[in-house]
């Protein structure tokens, strides 16, 4: 679906209705398993992915605290719901709602994460990217951990009054643009 070089950063790849882009990650966020979904959206090839960090794909556009909040909230042994922009081989995008969840051992240990991106209600975008926008603010205004941690904080307190958590915060917003 992208193309070959990076200059198309402002094109969108839209997702079909029925895709479901998989991956999976060890501890450190690293790649380990990549579906032909996710090969085809992004442009990266199997060799590209495997072993490389699952931010590859990071955009710009999405502040670092959205990601200190899964991180937090994966390790607190929960699921992370989200709505994310990642970017393509060729720098154009793609919009999806994720679920990103640990894939335990035996033990009930966490050895990975499991990632699974749908394609996001389009009613829901606007929203995220004033969210995104004024979380990436925050983190230009105080560099390093601080506007992480701050821009993160911020979050918390906007979807507070949407839900009782996070994860149904996002949930609801998914639903309410389907």
């Amino acid at each position: 679906m992208c193309a070959d070089q990076t200059q198309n950063l402002e094109k969108e790849v839209v997702l079909k209705d029925d895709d479901l882009i998989v991956s999976k990650t060890d501890k450190k966020g690293k790649i380990t398993y990549a579906n032909r979904s996710f090969m085809q959206v992004s442009g990266y090839s199997e060799q590209m992915l495997l072993g490389e960090p699952h931010n590859l794909i990071r955009h710009s556009d999405m502040p670092r605290g959205a990601f200190r909040l899964m991180w937090k909230m994966l390790q607190n042994g929960e699921e992370f719901f989200a709505f994310v922009k990642n970017r393509c081989l060729d720098g154009s995008y793609y919009w999806v709602f994720a679920n990103v969840t640990a894939d335990l051992d035996e033990h009930g240990e966490a050895q990975g994460y499991f990632s699974v991106r749908r394609k996001p209600p389009r009613s829901a975008l606007p929203t995220c990217e004033e969210l995104y926008r004024n979380m990436r603010d925050i983190e230009a205004r105080h560099p390093g951990n601080d506007g992480v941690n701050r821009s993160m904080a911020w979050l918390l307190e906007q979807v507070d009054a949407l839900a009782p958590s996070f994860n149904e915060a996002m949930i609801k917003l998914y639903q309410q643009g389907k």
